[in-house]
């Protein structure tokens, strides 16, 4: 991909006072809201299927149909910031967000419903690297740690939120709203950002668009999303369409592989992999995010299924983690400039491992509050994560490869955070699976537990079905522990694995962006 050349920093200067702090809310509220829409859908299937008359199976593409989209046009960032200017291109997305967030919220058949949210996701992909590249633009060098640390908290808050809202919104109102609410948030804002940006340059440089990588990314992300959400619920392999669907991505990953890096102006410019230090952190982001979407998915399915909790406190329990988070957000990015960011960013994955061995002290009678503490001590973890990660990402390339860098480790995110959570469900349901049948098969004195509910005045078939949910209930609680540790081992591979990057020569540089 052709990148745009470097320019002056005329071109970029940053904003002051009252009008940096208005552009600043304005911008980051794009990243919030499309961030938001990757988890608020979760909780509301049921409820989105029941009124539209679908199976819950079905119900689901209203989630997948926006990941795909999501990440298929996150890689394009640089090629678009390029040809048609990174403001243009943003602002265009933030309206049509809210323009497609109502259509949505409208949408009276499941058929609708999906093809709007494939919209969606196709310029809510966009926003999320171009909104970190403009937060960067705006703020002055010396502050580009609070831009960075702007746009993290953003991403964190929204994922934790989305499941409150959801739950609360559709117990409350309707699903509709859970699309409604971005209609006048996304207006206003992109309003307000088009205000506070006019007169800036907006550097274009025509080039060819790489139609033949573009359709090689469509078919390779689209294929591997599809065996991701799909094979769980067909015995993948077992199955001739999740088969095939496999060897199309795998095919059309490597033909994308070929393709871009002998392609002139490839419409993702993979070379940005010729930095150690970014491919380094993308691949340490990608890891972490995934063990952290993991914890996120499982969490909330545990409670509601198996602890008795409801979608909105079951999205409560998960969200205290952004307390501390907020509360620590400052003292992270002072931290950041001080020490070693590669020590700031082990410290925080090990902290986020040590949560999940915690978790697997757990036990069926955890009470709320026992459940809560290691999700409310995540908090400065998660920022100590991906404040810095993100920082020595795009610090680490050339000026001109920000937006394809900022593009690719996003994709990279939000690929893995699709593939841990279809992997997470089905090592929880196999576990599940697996420890029932031991237990069954160690169990010698079922027949005597069934004489004594008897006792209790239980017929025999009630009494059976008694065993049977403890036997079910012990079988989810050991698989979700499994799951924990899991979960704790692929955050320490995260945490080893930063050490690769070069140690930076001083405090990283996320001004670069200027």
């Amino acid at each position: 991909m052709a990148s745009a050349p470097a320019s002056s920093s005329d071109d970029f200067r940053p904003l002051t006072g009252a009008k940096l702090i208005m552009a600043a809310m304005a911008i980051a509220a794009a990243n919030f809201l499309v961030v938001l829409d990757t988890t608020i859908a979760n909780v509301s299937i049921p409820h989105i299927a029941g009124s539209l008359g679908v199976s819950s199976s079905e119900g689901t593409w209203v989630i997948t149909s926006y990941a795909v989209a999501e990440a298929i046009t996150v890689p394009l960032t640089g090629w678009l910031s390029g040809r048609f200017g990174a403001q243009r291109v943003f602002i265009t997305c933030y309206l049509a967000f809210g323009a497609l967030s109502l259509l949505c919220g409208l949408s009276a058949s499941l058929g609708m419903l999906i093809g709007m949210r494939i919209l969606l996701g196709l310029f809510g992909g966009l926003i999320m690297p171009l909104s970190q590249l403009l937060l960067l633009r705006i703020f002055p060098r010396e502050k580009a740690t609070l831009a960075t640390v702007i746009w993290a908290m953003t991403t964190l808050i929204a994922p934790v939120a989305g499941p409150i809202l959801g739950g609360v919104i559709c117990d409350t109102w309707s699903w509709h709203w859970i699309f409604l609410i971005n209609v006048p948030l996304a207006i206003v804002g992109g309003l307000a950002t088009m205000f506070f940006l006019r007169g800036r340059r907006d550097t274009v440089e025509k080039v060819r668009i790489d139609k033949v990588g573009l359709g090689l990314l469509i078919v390779w992300v689209a294929s591997l999303q599809i065996v991701l959400d799909e094979g769980r619920n067909h015995d993948w392999f077992a199955s001739p369409m999740v088969f095939w669907m496999a060897v199309t991505a795998a095919i059309g990953f490597v033909a994308f592989l070929i393709w871009e890096l002998t392609e002139e102006n490839p419409i993702i410019n993979l070379r940005v992999f010729r930095h150690r230090g970014f491919a380094v952190a993308a691949a340490t982001y990608a890891a972490g995010f995934a063990a952290f979407s993991a914890v996120i998915v499982i969490l909330p399915l545990w409670l509601q299924q198996n602890m008795g909790y409801t979608a909105t406190w079951a999205g409560m329990a998960t969200g205290i983690m952004g307390i501390l988070a907020i509360v620590s957000a400052p003292l992270v990015g002072k931290a950041t400039e001080k020490f070693d960011p590669r020590l700031v960013i082990f410290v925080g994955i090990m902290g986020l491992g040590a949560a999940n061995l915690w978790r697997t002290t757990f036990t069926a009678e955890v009470t709320f509050l026992q459940m809560a503490w290691p999700t409310l001590l995540t908090g400065p973890f998660m920022v100590m994560f991906f404040v810095p990660i993100t920082g020595l990402a795009i610090s680490t390339v050339e000026p001109h490869e920000q937006a394809t860098a900022s593009g690719i480790s996003n994709f990279m995110r939000t690929m893995a955070g699709a593939f841990a959570t279809s992997i997470v469900q089905t090592i929880w349901s196999d576990a599940t699976r697996s420890n029932q049948s031991e237990i069954v098969g160690a169990m010698t004195n079922g027949s005597d537990a069934i004489d004594t509910f008897v006792a209790a005045g239980q017929s025999a078939q009630g009494a059976a079905a008694s065993l049977a949910r403890i036997v079910e209930s012990q079988s989810v609680m050991l698989a979700t522990l499994d799951v924990f540790w899991v979960v704790a081992a692929c955050f320490g591979f995260a945490a080893a694995l930063i050490w690769l990057a070069p140690r930076p020569k001083g405090p990283i540089d996320t001004s670069a962006g200027h």
